[in-house]
């Protein structure tokens, strides 16, 4: 009635809209409505919360923005179609039944959710109760469980988002008799910001479920298609924890020890911060004093360098030195005159015509095979 769809121009019914989406918001999150009914709007106000959307209750454009900025990195928490929740508590769902320990595959559409029921002895409650659903295409889902209210309608009591983890999305529910907790990955933004704080603060959200035990009788399980235009293709499988005694205790050990160092990470966090600060204050005083030394030793040398009467010497390039080079010069100039004599003797004997003798002395003297072979090259690597 209030959506900005249909009110393009209503202020009113914007604000309202804004209003109930934030009631739908507490009522559609078990935890959030806890703190609700414990501390009233206060506790949801001063706890961190993230983006939430109902992407049944986007259009096609506004569901495309939200897509690209999930595939960007920024984070975007869902809830579950407030559409679908109606239909529960108004019964108006269609329920499959569910046997222990048979698996089933099927496949969700978008924001529309599967409904299932199982029915367990009182053996099987007080030995335990498992349900885990996985995709190996990777989809996103949600897993929820529904409590039976008086009307014979169904309400939202838990529910677990879906983790990627190895080729497989997975989520599941754990009722074996003891306090079972959760454990919700935190965000790599904020990480990548402050890795320091992130570690620290890594195992702040294991905290405990509501349930840990389920009563004999019918019990109702559903999942929700949580992509943004695909659906999830699932296989949900409920089994009594009797057959796995060593995982139970395995799993109670594990998170016992998660606890313990949970209660230490804020011991150890204050040590962290004593030693950090005082690392850096001696990498900076470490770095100060690396450069005062340079500069004494450098200042040290200037100073001998000092005592002499001799000007500094000014550096040439090879180019230069090699241009300038007085042996280079002295026997260039020496085959030149030894080429200009040459030339001269020969244009003597050939002025006389008359002067055979002349001539033919200087034929003998002078071949002229031999003075045209004469070597003008230069060998540059004798001495002067």
């Amino acid at each position: 009635r209030y959506h900005p769809d249909k009110n393009a121009d209503d202020p009113v019914a914007s604000d309202k809209f804004q209003e109930v989406t934030f009631s739908y918001s507490i009522l559609s999150d078990p935890h959030k409505r806890r703190q609700y009914d414990t501390s009233g709007f206060e506790a949801i106000e001063t706890d961190s919360q993230e983006l939430e959307l109902d992407l049944s209750s986007l259009n096609t454009v506004n569901t495309m923005f939200a897509a690209i900025f999930s595939k960007l990195g920024v984070p975007i928490k869902t809830t579950v179609s407030a559409t679908v929740l109606e239909e529960a508590l108004n019964g108006s769902i269609v329920v499959s039944q569910l046997q222990l320990g048979n698996p089933v595959r099927k496949k969700v559409e978008k924001q529309t959710a599967h409904f299932y029921s199982v029915d367990i002895t009182e053996q099987e409650a007080k030995k335990g109760l498992v349900c885990r659903v996985h995709s190996t295409e990777k989809s996103k889902f949600k897993l929820l469980y529904f409590e039976l209210e008086e009307n014979g309608g169904l309400s939202l009591a838990l529910q677990e988002d879906s983790v990627k983890a190895s080729k497989v999305s997975s989520a599941g529910m754990y009722f074996l008799g003891f306090p079972v907790y959760r454990f919700e990955q935190n965000n790599s933004a904020p990480a990548a910001k402050d890795p320091d704080s992130a570690f620290f603060k890594r195992l702040d959200s294991f905290q405990p479920c509501d349930i840990n035990e389920l009563k004999p009788g019918t019990h109702f399980f559903a999942v929700y298609g949580d992509n943004f235009f695909k659906s999830a293709t699932y296989t949900i499988e409920i089994v009594c924890a009797e057959s796995f005694p060593t995982e139970k205790e395995k799993l109670q050990s594990v998170e016992a020890k998660i606890l313990t160092k949970r209660a230490e990470l804020s011991k150890f966090e204050t040590e962290y911060r004593e030693v950090l600060a005082k690392f850096t204050e001696m990498t900076s005083k470490y770095t100060q004093e690396m450069q005062t030394i340079d500069e004494l030793l450098n200042e040290r040398n200037v100073i001998h360098a000092s005592y002499t009467n001799n000007p500094p010497l000014k550096r040439t390039s090879s180019r230069n030195k090699s241009k300038s080079s007085p042996s280079f010069k002295f026997d260039e100039e020496k085959n030149q005159r030894k080429e200009k004599k040459v030339k001269d003797q020969h244009m003597e004997g050939c002025g006389s015509e008359d002067d055979d003798s002349s001539e033919k002395k200087t034929k003998e003297r002078f071949p002229r095979k031999r003075w045209l072979n004469i070597p003008f090259k230069v060998d540059r690597r004798k001495p002067c």
